[in-house]
């Protein structure tokens, strides 16, 4: 593996994983609980989903006020059901495997369970 900062042209995909890493709080692979994870998963919930959760989804921690879906502050799922109703959809909610890649789906599961204070 290259040393971020020192690396090769055909090493440019090492530091791309090292910045991913970087950005995600630690090892890319772990998925780090910081900031920047919560950061992306406010992201993914609210803009980069195509539609996003937002439209459907009433979470107070995101300002959004969906009526279509239920409301997260009450319903409280924990991030493996999160994940589990991004990645495969679940009644008329779609799934959204193919649109979002695996950090970010991890990233929205983390963001709205961290936010609804979810019981573990």
């Amino acid at each position: 593996m290259s040393v971020p900062g020192r690396c090769s042209a055909r090493g440019w995909l090492c530091c791309a994983a090292a910045v991913a890493a970087a950005v995600m709080g630690g090892d890319a692979g772990a998925q780090g609980d910081g900031a920047a994870r919560r950061e992306l998963g406010r992201e993914v919930f609210l803009s980069r989903a195509k539609p996003a959760c937002a439209v459907c989804h009433t979470l107070e921690a995101a300002g959004a006020t969906g009526a279509v879906g239920p409301v997260l502050d009450e319903l409280r799922p924990d991030a493996d059901r999160v994940a589990k109703a991004v990645r495969n959809g679940l009644g008329v909610m779609p799934s959204f495997r193919a649109l979002l890649s695996e950090a970010e789906i991890e990233a929205v599961a983390h963001f709205v369970a961290t936010a609804t204070a979810a019981p573990k």
